[in-house]
């Protein structure tokens, strides 16, 4: 099997539109399996906002379909303190992606951060902004 192709999805914590968050992997699903892909998707595990929209579309997705896996990268706010999600974020853009959905309300710190870091390193972003 190939290797899967990656999303990184990177959002605000008060992302209010799930919708958007679904219609944007659902695109991207269908554009991996016409890769002859699997999805996988990649996330900073947020139990809010756009990290939560995409782990429950993963957790639906895997219900209904084979093909779609979930990456959960967690902060570390005991280790790393104030810097544990930027941390993170670079960490996650580091292992790869083959694009970048970035959900971006009010100029959100993090999402923006992570939307930068991403382009920096040649990956594709579509940004969404509320």
């Amino acid at each position: 099997m190939p290797d899967p192709y990656r999303v990184l999805v990177t959002g605000s914590r008060d992302w209010p539109t799930p919708s958007t968050v679904w219609a944007a992997l659902n695109n991207t699903r269908e554009e991996a399996l016409l890769a002859g892909q699997h999805l996988a998707v990649v996330h900073g595990a947020c139990p809010t906002g756009a990290d939560a929209h995409a782990a429950h579309w993963a957790e639906t997705a895997r219900q209904f379909a084979t093909g779609v896996t979930e990456e959960r990268h967690p902060a570390d706010w005991t280790r790393h303190g104030k810097s544990a999600g930027f941390r993170r974020n670079a960490e996650m853009v580091n292992l790869g992606a083959d694009i970048c959905l970035a959900f971006i309300k009010d100029g959100s710190r993090g999402a923006s951060h992570t939307a930068r870091l991403a382009e920096q390193a040649g990956i594709p972003i579509r940004r969404f902004t509320a």
